[in-house]
């Protein structure tokens, strides 16, 4: 890891595990995994027991990322580990339900890998966690909205900044420190006088986490309750000027998903959709209309792209909505490869 916070982070939480009498042993930093990429290989020694993780080096853990996480550590094809600054009782609860070992600093841990069990929560951090991370501009909004359009169209990389400014509804000087900053965290080179992307799986990772964390709750704009969720079926979504997005749009792409909540995507609340579908403003509804942040169009007509989709799935979290996840994911890598 060419981060200092990170492996600062791993090297204090294996201290804490060693105080809970694990044996802990960095056996590689960032390995290939297929087509994944962990932070480290670490063997943990319990007794006569030992396990292999392969690690995910987090931190600022939070319900809105769960799914993401989840999914990252997924990913990975092999026993995975997440290690992070601090697990709240709540989440250390949530992370167990969904059978996701981690370590915290404040020693913290869920491993179960039979014979090895170790549950421990309720552990105090030594000083009060915010919950950001400090490392990088990269993963705020505005960076977030950068890095959208490349995820979505990876040869976008090399456009001159003012057009990646355009397609991410930005301005040109926060293009200019995101593009100075991707090279630095590994995810993007020059390569034959071109800007590439570099581990693209691993930034649409990030990129998911992230979003879910930072951008979306900036993009809700309202909540609306209505009668029957099916409406969203026969919807003329042009005439009022939206798109598509999380549960529904992945429901019309698979036919693998019956839609909890209708996402949409457009400028704002129209009056219009209101009158005619019959909505009534509703906090805790089932339809949520979001801010549209991007400024291209995408393949998928009246769906928001597909990384989006896919992210919306993920921040959702539940089991349905990440195995209809992992049936987009596919089609986005597959994007990456050209």
């Amino acid at each position: 890891m060419d981060d200092p916070d990170r492996q600062n982070l791993l090297e204090a939480v294996i201290i804490a595990a060693q105080q809970l009498g694990l044996g802990i042993e960095v056996v590689q930093l960032e390995p290939q995994l297929g087509a994944a990429r962990a932070d480290a290989l670490i063997r943990v020694r319990y007794g006569n027991q030992e396990v292999l993780y392969a690690a995910e080096v987090k931190r600022g853990i939070r319900p809105a990322t769960l799914g993401a996480v989840t999914q990252q550590l997924a990913h990975l094809g092999q026993p995975a580990l997440l290690v992070t600054n601090y697990v709240t009782p709540p989440l250390a609860d949530a992370l167990k339900e969904r059978g996701v070992a981690f370590l915290d600093e404040a020693g913290n841990a869920y491993l179960n890998h039979p014979p090895l069990l170790i549950w421990v929560k309720g552990q105090r951090p030594k000083q009060k966690q915010n919950g950001a991370n400090p490392t990088t501009r990269t993963f705020n909004p505005g960076g977030l909205q950068v890095i959208f359009p490349l995820l979505c169209h990876p040869e976008w990389a090399d456009r001159p900044y003012r057009e990646i400014a355009q397609t991410a509804g930005v301005a040109h000087g926060t293009v200019g420190w995101v593009l100075a900053e991707l090279p630095k965290l590994g995810f993007m080179a020059e390569i034959g006088a071109k800007r590439r992307l570099l581990q693209p799986e691993r930034l649409l990772q990030q990129w998911v986490e992230a979003y879910a964390r930072t951008l979306r709750p900036r993009l809700l704009i309202g909540r609306f309750h209505v009668d029957q969720l099916d409406w969203y079926k026969t919807l003329d979504l042009g005439k009022y000027g939206y798109l598509l997005g999380g549960e529904a749009a992945a429901a019309r792409l698979t036919q693998h998903l019956r839609p909890g909540t209708i996402t949409l995507y457009g400028p704002k609340v129209e009056p219009r959709l209101i009158l005619d579908q019959r909505l009534r403003p509703d906090p805790q509804g089932k339809v949520e209309i979001l801010r549209r942040f991007w400024k291209f169009d995408d393949d998928h007509q009246l769906l928001t792209p597909l990384p989006l989709i896919y992210a919306d799935l993920v921040a959702i979290g539940d089991a349905r909505c990440l195995e209809t996840a992992k049936l987009i994911y596919g089609d986005i890598i597959a994007r990456f490869g050209r």
